[in-house]
């Protein structure tokens, strides 16, 4: 501490760099040592990365709060949130110009996700976080900084980071809402479920910037159809009851306002686990469910979607299928067999946001355009056999197209935000009023081929230099290039984003895109190498650690890859299996 005071009262007033003498310093505090990785070059540049690190034996966390590792990760997420509220309380912020005093973390949202914010094990944990080192205008603030770390940071610590200053119950109660949810998931299979649902659920939000549950006040509970009661064990609590979604073919419907989207979007998020208070700790989702939609504009590289799309005019191959703008039906196929490719074993869609020609062909189109004469399949033709001849379930919002009641397996009707199962309705509504529309499919799904990435045609340099940034969720600078990924809905949160860039950026390195890979051989090994070494293994830098990373599934990272508008295939000798 005397050496930090000594180091900040000698540049004080200083130009700006001189606050590099602390990049790569370890301070020793009483309890707890503090460490620069790496130093702002400007007042107006993003924050300073520091690190406290606090040995187990002042810390003094039971081994059960952090062991297994799902364990490891829910307490990680809660102690950032823990440090995060405490910086309100115990840092001044704002002294100086730019971002000057700011003490951040990268806070969680509604999710619980494997972070590098917070890393913690039986010798020691580490909490790594962004500090805006104080100065008026360029010139160093050492007084000011000497405040921060010397007076702020001691009680911030105390009161985020010590086992016995902590509301111990509180952080028992996240550890374990957690494990029960990644334990009701992992008992999916075994019960041919892909989904499901906790009676008591709140799964509609306070808004669309604002993640919250509705409160209780406002919001209606969940209730589960008789018929699709479930019972799952969990580890803490005993069972759960609530409605299991089976494998095959899903549909919700029911009148507009009435919960239809809602409960998709509850499902797409519950890929991941929750925490306690979100209102979805009881709903769980197959890991390997993939929300696809239309996606116009974007660029399709080399992708088989001769299944749903034959016989182009022009003679346009579709079983190799580029666009630099596809449609909004070529880039929903194109979806789907890129999500296959990666191993979706789910897909979940809303009518509201797919192509309608993608969607359904009726009979009196097909009367008007004959088959010859339009190249589409239509999802409804191919959709059992996807379940039959791959085991992909799907789950499908439909609100206005009845001819689907003659594929699906499961009918769920929402009525003011209320499931009811109408599969036998629906069934009885089909066969007194056929469709007569023909199936237009033929006798099989058809093959899909692996495709393999060109590393030539992935740059992450930009002026040769790495320039890889995250643009909230939405997008991601990659170099010269920009990677929209606006409508790949299952990122929820920026540092995910930031993630994916450095994982490609690491199979880049580490020839894991070597021209021989396909894409699922790519993301399985980038996915095995962070259950192994955790996140930080992807960083080109170990000395100096990030804090602002969290982990994507592998899906999402293959998304990001064939978004790419530089991205160039071959194609490989296997055939794609799912099972």
């Amino acid at each position: 501490m005397k050496q930090l005071q000594q180091i900040l009262s000698q540049i004080d007033g200083k130009g700006y760099k001189a606050y590099k003498k602390l990049q790569g310093q370890c301070f020793q505090f009483p309890g707890f040592e503090l460490c620069f990785y790496q130093v702002q070059g400007d007042p107006f540049a993003a924050p300073s990365q520091v690190a406290v690190r606090v040995p187990q034996k002042n810390a003094a966390f039971p081994g059960e709060s952090y062991q297994p590792k799902i364990r490891q990760v829910a307490l990680s997420d809660y102690l950032t949130r823990c440090f995060h509220e405490n910086i309100k309380k115990h840092a001044r912020g704002k002294r100086g110009s730019g971002k000057s005093g700011a003490l951040q973390i990268d806070r969680p949202g509604q999710e619980v996700l494997e972070r590098t914010s917070v890393s913690v094990n039986e010798e020691m944990l580490e909490v790594r976080f962004f500090a805006g080192l104080p100065a008026a205008g360029r010139r160093v603030l050492g007084r000011e900084a000497a405040e921060m770390f010397l007076n702020e940071l001691p009680g911030l610590v105390e009161n985020s980071l010590i086992y016995n200053n902590l509301h111990q119950k509180e952080l028992f109660n996240h550890v374990y809402t957690v494990e029960n949810q990644q334990v009701m998931r992992s008992q999916l299979t075994e019960k041919g479920l892909i989904a499901f649902v906790a009676d008591g659920s709140i799964l509609p939000r306070r808004s669309g910037v604002d993640q919250r549950a509705l409160p209780a006040d406002q919001a209606i509970a969940f209730k589960t159809p008789p018929e699709l009661a479930v019972e799952l064990e969990i580890p803490h609590g005993g069972k759960i009851k609530g409605m299991g979604i089976p494998r095959g073919v899903n549909l919700i419907v029911g009148g507009g306002y009435h919960g239809k989207s809602t409960l998709l979007r509850a499902l797409e998020q519950s890929v991941y686990n929750h925490k306690p208070g979100d209102g979805r700790e009881g709903v769980v989702t197959n890991q390997e469910a993939f929300k696809i939609r239309a996606e116009d504009g974007r660029r399709v590289e080399k992708v088989n979607i001769s299944p749903f799309i034959n016989n182009l005019p022009f003679g346009q191959d579709t079983a190799e299928f580029s666009s630099e703008e596809a449609s909004g039906s070529t880039s929903q196929a194109a979806n789907i067999i890129e999500s296959l490719e990666a191993g979706a074993k789910v897909l979940l869609m809303d009518e509201d946001t797919s192509a309608t020609n993608f969607m359904i062909r009726d009979m009196r189109m097909q009367l008007l355009v004959a088959k010859e004469k339009e190249p589409i399949t239509p999802f409804i033709d191919k959709v059992q056999q996807l379940y039959r001849e791959r085991n992909i379930s799907t789950v499908v919002v439909i609100g206005g197209a009845g001819d689907y009641f003659d594929v699906a397996d499961t009918v769920l009707m929402m009525e003011t935000y209320r499931p009811f199962l109408v599969t036998g309705e629906a069934k009885e509504i089909a066969q007194k009023h056929p469709n007569q529309r023909v199936q237009e499919a033929g006798d099989s799904f058809g093959e899909l081929q692996e495709r393999i990435p060109k590393p030539s045609s992935i740059d992450p340099t930009r002026k040769n230099k790495v320039k890889v940034k995250a643009r909230g969720v939405e997008g991601l600078q990659f170099g010269y290039e920009d990677i929209d990924l606006h409508f790949v809905e299952q990122i929820l949160d920026p540092s995910q984003t930031r993630a994916i860039g450095d994982m490609i950026c690491y199979a880049l390195r580490n020839n894991l895109i070597d021209g021989h890979k396909p894409v699922k051989d790519i993301i399985d090994q980038l996915d095995s190498l962070i259950d192994n070494r955790g996140l930080e293994a992807i960083l080109p830098n170990p000395k100096k650690p990030r804090g602002d990373f969290a982990r994507p599934r592998p899906l999402e990272v293959a998304a990001a890859i064939n978004r790419l508008r530089t991205l160039k295939v071959v194609r490989g000798t296997g055939l794609l299996t799912t099972f």
